[in-house]
């Protein structure tokens, strides 16, 4: 799902996104953690559009991070739906100090590209997840652009953000390097988990309620048995025919899956009902969020949703 741009209402950007809940909840403001305005003229500052490229950043920058590396991540509660997130001019505040800018791309957080139009800083290195991925469309497809998702992209987007870091701060650049060869180990473990799991079911059947984790479950050899109709609808916030959900329930009914993916951070009617059917029926649910959970770094997250799809093959 995307975050757009709503408005401008009130000195503040608006931001909206199809399929966003009605609870009310935003994520935090990019006032949390440091902004750069305190920052020495020494150091780097850097603006993630969500926790997940910010703590890719710090994994990078490692003891100097909140040092000579502040990193400020715009959207980070674990509770909120991040498509429905409120951008205000505190956002727009930090971005307008960034050093390096860390956006996911793929009209996932539009936000940061609106507001850097404005925010009078030619100078920031912007680095765009889904760019870097490489990812396109299918043919007669959508992108999905929930890129952190896939190991190889997070690989790639370390890189660079090496680089970005290095350039800023050449003193550091050896540091910036070796912690980045520590995060990349660490991804080819949880990738070669991903290749254990593949050769023991590879081919088998998984529902999903938004293609939020499609990447992982890929590579561990799972086919999304999701009418795309349904998870389509779902990500856009459009209603589900009747005809669509009962094809989704059946998944569940008929045991055509061994597990689902269960997007925690949005839910709605249509999914309540799948995730009903999927609990009727014994099919192990696997929770699955856009964010980091409170307490976890990336890493761990991560390790933690491949060990729960693991756990649901049995």
């Amino acid at each position: 799902m995307a975050v757009g741009v709503a408005g401008v209402a009130a000195g503040a950007l608006v931001l909206a996104a199809c399929g966003s809940s009605d609870d009310g909840s935003s994520a935090s403001d990019a006032s949390s953690g440091s902004s750069g305005s305190s920052a020495s003229s020494s150091s780097v500052t850097v603006v993630a559009s969500t926790d997940v490229w910010g703590d890719v950043v710090e994994q990078v920058a490692g003891d100097l991070a909140g040092g000579t590396v502040k990193v400020t991540s715009i959207i980070t509660d674990p509770d909120a739906d991040p498509h429905s997130y409120e951008a205000n001019t505190q956002n727009q505040l930090a971005l307008s100090k960034a050093d390096l800018v860390v956006e996911n791309g793929g009209g996932y957080d539009d936000f940061v590209d609106t507001m850097l139009k404005t925010a009078d800083n030619d100078d920031a290195t912007v680095l765009d997840a889904v760019d870097i991925s490489g990812h396109k469309a299918p043919a007669g497809g959508e992108l999905n652009e929930h890129v952190w998702y896939d190991f190889p992209t997070v690989e790639k987007v370390a890189d660079q953000v090496v680089d970005a870091l290095s350039k800023a701060d050449p003193a550091d650049a050896d540091t910036f390097q070796s912690n980045a060869d520590t995060f990349t180990a660490s991804l080819h473990k949880l990738e070669q988990t991903e290749a254990k799991i593949k050769k023991a079911h590879h081919g088998e059947g998984a529902a999903i309620t938004e293609p939020v984790p499609l990447y992982m479950l890929e590579a561990c050899g799972l086919v999304d048995k999701t009418p795309g109709d349904f998870s389509e609808a779902i990500e856009e916030g459009t209603d589900v025919s009747v005809g669509v959900l009962k094809q989704t329930l059946d998944l569940f009914s008929e045991h055509k899956v061994k597990l689902l993916a269960y997007n925690e951070q949005t839910s709605g009617a249509e999914t309540e009902q799948v995730l009903k059917a999927a609990k009727a029926a014994d099919i192990p649910v696997v929770p699955v969020t856009e964010t980091l959970p409170d307490g976890e770094d990336y890493l761990t997250w991560m390790q933690d949703n491949v060990s729960a799809i693991q756990s649901a093959l049995g």
